[in-house]
């Protein structure tokens, strides 16, 4: 492999961790826990895991011998920067307690630990992984564990190589799944421990004891150095509106960060759309105001970040998405014999009369979207609408009304942009490598304590690292139930955008400045090398739910 500048000096970057890991740990007990919600029905579920304390670990002062342990990893759904320190840490630890441990990494994902597909991950490995973006050592999948037959095939491969753990790195489905497992390999005394990590690029597995899920950190500080960069072409040309949607389909974690980080004149958050009731019209004439009203200024020029999930929290597009997918689901092989350009208007016939005009007045190439994409389910895929597209799309159609009414005289061309993938594998930021690091090292501690169905958390993460606390918590506190393809299943609870959060509010009480002044930061790329303001800085997010 040849290796950049950057990746050779990142070789030698030692993470920092909690000073309690710096030395033997004991595991303390905290108060005994419940589900978030729906307690009866969890606690039937989770006889063996259900209700254990929260675990923080503190310098002790004896080190006791351990046992050799083989320990399996398995990484987990989209790519997230960090992964391969959380690696690392989980490697350090387990030599720590015993240099003769072994870890072993399942390849491609949970898919597999089915399949029995694995490799040991040695020290010259795991060497050359420290501190990189990606999940390129072992890969990823997207595979999910639910099954009882999966659960022993993979005990199979995890007997064969006398694993007595298996941490598995993920968002919150394949914690959920981890959750089961390890209520599963209890159940039957299998002697197979299961431990968590919380990973996401979206922001949306996060509670009390989990500060941030892993990647956030560095995904908003690539978008938001990009934003900046538009934002700075945009004020010295002054002549486009620059629509930019960002990763986020369940939660707008990231359009709020990445707002915070760069002051855009418009950011939409799809959280606040859906307790609004906003139509899609609404979304429409309020970026169409701040347009016109900037134009009356001179500013034919802006920004607007738009989060991947907003169609979904629009309540009237939520109600037409649903119609279309029922009657495309009973009447697919009739709707597949009308000519293609005659399809738009056979739709607009058959559906109720608010979601047929809702659905005629959507430009042509999103309506498409709609009735075309679907997935292997037969549901729209809502991920697949470019939705910058169609909200500019939109509002130059309004602007042009307003115009021949004489309320608009400015001028208004767009240009699109959708930030996704590019942030997913970016070398994580030095709060990502020490956050991962002392992640996968605070799990090794889990496993030495004996613990199964916790995850890894490490908390306080905006004071120095010494003075962070590492620890676990059981996966069913962050439980509730859900209807899932038709029905209840127990998941972790997402965490959405909170409207009465700190974050959101530092957004709302600016947004209106933002809008009319030309506000904008510059963050400029993530720095690895320098003063600690500069190198370490956490999410304003996080700065501000964390402010005391």
């Amino acid at each position: 492999m040849t290796k950049s500048a950057l990746q050779i000096a990142r070789a030698a970057y030692q993470p920092k961790v909690p000073a309690a890991l710096k030395s033997a740990v004991k595991a303390v007990d905290g108060e005994y826990t419940q589900s978030v919600a729906d307690q009866e029905e969890i606690k039937k579920l989770f006889p063996n895991t259900y209700g254990m304390p929260v675990v923080t670990f503190e310098k002790s002062n004896e080190k006791k011998a351990m046992p050799a342990m083989n320990v399996g990893v398995i990484l987990s759904g989209g790519q997230a920067p960090g992964g391969h320190n959380v690696i690392a840490g989980l490697f350090d630890g387990i030599k720590a307690h015993n240099a003769t441990s072994r870890l072993y990494g399942f390849i491609l994902g949970p898919g597999g630990l089915i399949d029995h597909k694995y490799m040991e991950l040695t020290a010259d490995i795991i060497d050359e992984y420290r501190n990189t973006g990606g999940f390129d050592m072992i890969g990823s999948g997207r595979t999910k564990l639910e099954t009882t037959e999966q659960f022993d095939k993979g005990l199979e491969i995890l007997k064969q190589l006398d694993i007595k753990a298996l941490v598995i790195i993920g968002g919150d489905d394949s914690n959920t799944n981890a959750c089961v497992l390890a209520e599963y390999y209890k159940a039957i005394n299998a002697g197979v421990q299961v431990i968590g990590c919380p990973k996401t690029i979206d922001g949306d597995l996060k509670n009390e004891q989990i500060e941030t899920s892993f990647g956030f950190d560095t995904a908003c500080k690539v978008y938001s150095e990009v934003i900046g960069n538009i934002q700075r072409d945009c004020n010295s040309a002054q002549k486009y509106w620059h629509f930019i949607k960002l990763m986020g389909r369940s939660a707008s974690h990231i359009a709020l960060e990445c707002a915070l980080q760069t002051q855009p004149n418009i950011c939409i958050i799809s959280e606040e759309v859906e307790e609004k009731n906003m139509s899609l019209d609404d979304i429409v004439t309020y970026i169409a105001e701040i347009v016109a009203k900037r134009a009356a200024e001179g500013n034919n020029f802006g920004t607007v970040l738009i989060p991947e999930g907003l169609i979904e929290f629009v309540p009237a597009m939520k109600r037409l998405i649903a119609e279309l997918n029922d009657f495309l689901a009973k009447n697919d092989v009739e709707f597949k014999m009308i000519k293609k350009s005659e399809q738009r208007a056979y739709i607009i016939s058959k559906l109720t009369k608010e979601n047929s005009d809702l659905y005629a007045s959507l430009p042509e190439g999103v309506a498409r979207q709609l009735s075309l994409d679907r997935d292997p389910h037969g549901n729209v895929q809502v991920s697949l609408i470019e939705t910058e597209k169609l909200l500019s799309e939109m509002v130059g159609k309004k602007l042009a009304e307003w115009k021949a009414e004489g309320k608009y005289v400015g001028k208004f061309a767009a240009q699109h942009h959708f930030f996704g993938y590019e942030g997913r594998c970016a070398a994580p930021s030095n709060y990502d490598a020490d956050y991962c690091y002392s992640l996968g090292y605070t799990a090794s501690c889990l496993i030495a304590s004996g613990k199964t169905g916790y995850m890894s958390s490490v908390r306080n993460t905006t004071a120095p690292a010494d003075k962070w606390i590492a620890g676990g918590i059981p996966v069913t506190m962050m439980m509730n139930m859900e209807r899932r393809h038709g029905e209840m299943k127990p998941v972790i609870q997402k965490a959405l955008v909170k409207l009465d959060g700190a974050p959101f509010k530092k957004f709302a009480a600016n947004r209106d400045e933002w809008a009319m002044t030309t506000s904008y930061v510059y963050p400029g790329p993530i720095q690895y090398f320098g003063p600690t303001e500069v190198c370490d800085e956490p999410t304003k997010t996080l700065q501000l739910e964390q402010a005391k």
